[in-house]
């Protein structure tokens, strides 16, 4: 038995009649018996178990994260927090084509996108390209202290957000077209991402800005709509057929219902987080219909304040949702990181160049044409 800062930590080995089953049966009794506020028992290997118990509430806990500026070990892992039990919870964003964020303003979307920048802004094999919808200059908002890690960033322009999503597509079709010839494969993942042919990060916030159906008659309106509905087509592109040539895309919104962020690229991606909702059908829209069922989960349940910075998640390795804790990053580490890191960004239009020349960003992108290298 080990104490820590949260609680403790406990191994047995199971004995005969005395099972996983009945070890995890017996939590709540133990839960009494240690004045634990909860107590959680895993398999720690075969015929052991692992016990935790809290005795402090790790979820209304605040947390503070220190990016050290290390290169991470191991690309698109992404630390999260810890759970409800103080466990480091971690997601593989290898392989997976996006990420949907929700929930309420100033409940924690944009600390949890930070910390993930934080972290894999030091590897050159990672680059950053940002839509921020709340604001229209790279210096004001939540992003302005890691903009300089980013080889793009744009605002609430409308217009300008569709050119780079264009050319964002441009570079997806360019990569699926020399992929083969560059890397030697299919899938990117099969090699992992290289300073030469970087994993792109596309982080979407404010989703809604750019995705929204104007609604009028008049010549503006009707120029937004368009513009709104194009980006919503060329999102769907990175989203569906970005995944095996390296681009990875983070939607942030504060409802992911589908006028927010269409459900033709909402339901495509596979790893989705939500913070504080205030209905139901935000936080169905967020996690899923089967949410309804998990109570303690339910992100409608996380409007005490003592929750900012708490979500949930449905994770691959747990049944059910995960509540997560998700720490706070200092905008001054933020700023320190950016600029320790600024001399590493570069454009993956221009490193595809320097492989097969200008003549890839030549053809307009049609995007009524099928494309046969889908990923």
């Amino acid at each position: 038995m080990k104490p820590d800062q949260f609680g403790i930590v406990a191994r047995a080995n199971c004995l005969p009649k005395v099972s996983l089953d009945e070890f995890q049966k017996a939590a709540p009794y133990l839960a009494d018996a240690w004045r634990c506020e909860r107590v959680s028992v895993l398999p720690d290997g075969p015929g052991q178990v692992i016990i935790r118990g809290v005795r402090v509430d790790p979820l209304t806990t605040r947390t503070d994260h220190v990016p050290t500026g290390a290169v991470p070990k191991k690309a698109a892992t992404w630390d999260l927090g810890v759970d409800e039990y103080a466990q480091p919870v971690t997601v593989d964003l290898s392989q997976v084509p996006g990420v949907t964020v929700a929930g309420l303003p100033g409940f924690g979307k944009t600390s949890l996108i930070n910390r993930l920048m934080c972290d894999w802004a030091p590897s050159p094999a990672i680059q950053f390209v940002g839509f921020d919808g709340k604001v229209s200059k790279a210096h004001e908002g939540d992003y302005a202290d890691l903009v300089k890690r980013m080889f793009t960033f744009v605002g609430d322009d409308l217009e300008e957000a569709n050119k780079q999503f264009n050319r964002l597509v441009e570079l997806r079709r360019a990569r699926s077209s020399s992929i083969r010839t560059v890397l030697g494969v299919k899938s990117m993942w099969e090699v992992g991402p290289s300073a030469d042919w970087p994993l792109v990060v596309v982080v979407i916030d404010e989703a809604h800005t750019f995705f929204r159906d104007h609604k009028g008659s008049d010549p503006k309106t009707k120029k937004l709509a368009a513009l709104a509905a194009e980006n919503a087509r060329l999102v769907e592109d990175l989203v569906k057929k970005g995944r095996s040539v390296g681009i990875l895309v983070i939607l942030a919104t504060q409802k992911s219902t589908g006028d927010a962020i269409p459900t033709f690229i909402r339901d495509v991606c596979p790893v989705g987080l939500s913070f504080t909702q205030k209905t139901a059908e935000a936080a169905v829209a967020a996690l899923r219909e089967d949410i309804r069922n998990w109570d303690d989960a339910n992100p409608i349940n996380f409007q005490n304040p003592a929750y900012v910075g708490v979500a949930s998640m449905s994770h691959q390795s747990r049944p059910g949702f995960t509540r997560i804790r998700t720490p706070y990053v200092a905008d001054a580490d933020a700023a320190r990181i950016a600029d320790e890191t600024a001399h590493l960004t570069r454009d993956p239009a221009e490193l595809l160049e320097e492989f097969m020349g200008p003549r890839v960003w030549d053809a307009p992108v049609d995007m009524a044409k099928p494309d046969a290298q889908a990923a």
